[in-house]
């Protein structure tokens, strides 16, 4: 099984992308997960400019990354109560290519914050934006990695805190049951 990882942030030591490097370790057994490729270089989604030039080939990637997993997991910061702009932009420019890869696709969510809430505010706006988009939202359990900056290694670069990484591992083991299905 093949699972497709998006990080929301584009910072490389974020704590979030702390969680995505993490991820590969966390998941069940015949499960492969991978980075998804950025959408850093994505330009702000216009509709004359998708008309006067086409859809650009990082959109493309990104859209063909998506269909050939069997399931996506997002991973993103909450910036301002909500999702960050430029995950935002990316969900904004792979909802326009031609045959959408979202629709019927399973995704989970997380987050990581520096907050009590673990980016839970996001969440709420990721999951009307992905039912917009006719995803299949994996509801429980849930992952909200609160106070973020004690759970990652000193580099920044894994999550450390072992109740995080146990609550990523249930959720995992129950996103890949639930892409069986």
């Amino acid at each position: 099984m093949k699972i497709l990882t998006i990080c929301g942030s584009l910072r490389h030591r974020s704590f979030n992308r702390a969680i995505c490097n993490t991820l590969p370790a966390l998941g069940p057994d015949g499960c492969t997960l991978e980075n998804a490729p950025s959408f850093a270089a994505f330009p702000v989604y216009n509709a004359d400019f998708q008309e006067s030039n086409g859809v650009p080939a990082e959109v493309t990637a990104l859209a063909e990354a998506i269909r050939r997993a069997d399931g996506v997991v997002i991973v993103s910061p909450e910036y301002n109560y909500s999702v960050p702009g430029g995950l935002k932009n990316a969900l904004d420019w792979i909802s326009r290519v031609p045959d959408q890869p979202f629709i019927g696709k399973p995704v989970a969510l997380q987050s990581a914050a520096i907050g009590m809430l673990g980016g839970a505010r996001m969440q709420y706006h990721l999951r009307q934006i992905l039912v917009f988009l006719d995803a299949r939202v994996f509801n429980k359990p849930e992952v909200f990695v609160n106070f973020a900056k004690t759970k990652v290694d000193t580099e920044g670069e894994l999550l450390v805190d072992e109740s995080a990484r146990e609550a990523i591992r249930s959720q995992l083991a129950a996103f890949a049951d639930q892409i069986r299905r």
